[in-house]
């Protein structure tokens, strides 16, 4: 082929050191603009951002030449930078040190978009604990639960 053509598409979660100190709901909206800057940034494109005060899920559009890892630790590391320079917790912000990412494929949008867009409802069934051990489970992915969180 003469061009690349290719989307590939990426679930990825990650969640506050502190739960203490997580994401208000006063400023979440601040925070998901200037996250889905910074990817976009990177020539990524963010189909949904959305989470609860001890987490983010993110929905992405990537080119086959990125590398999420990479990017996941910009988003972190600049994020908490903008929450602390803005002083919006008491304490100083972090994110925990990893993330999941999960690949989808292009039928499976619809139901993780309605999913991430509905976190809130989600969470009044299940915990962000029970959420992520389920995610993990689904996926067939092996942990051992003493470093999981």
């Amino acid at each position: 082929m003469a061009n690349t053509y290719s989307r590939i598409y990426y679930h990825a979660i990650f969640s506050v050191k502190n739960k203490d100190y997580g994401i208000h709901s006063t400023w979440k909206d601040e925070l998901y603009k200037y996250i889905t800057g910074i990817i976009k940034s990177n020539n990524q494109k963010v189909m949904i951002i959305n989470g609860m005060p001890d987490h983010v899920h993110l929905l992405i559009g990537a080119v086959p030449d990125f590398n999420l890892s990479v990017l996941v630790k910009e988003v972190k590391c600049n994020s908490s930078k903008w929450i602390n320079k803005n002083n919006l917790t008491k304490a100083k912000f972090r994110w925990q040190t990893g993330f999941s990412a999960f690949s989808l494929g292009y039928s499976q949008l619809p139901m993780v978009t309605e999913y991430i867009k509905n976190q809130e409802i989600h969470h009044k069934k299940r915990t962000f604990r029970e959420e992520y051990l389920k995610f993990l489970d689904l996926n067939e992915i092996e942990y051992d639960i003493r470093y999981v969180f």
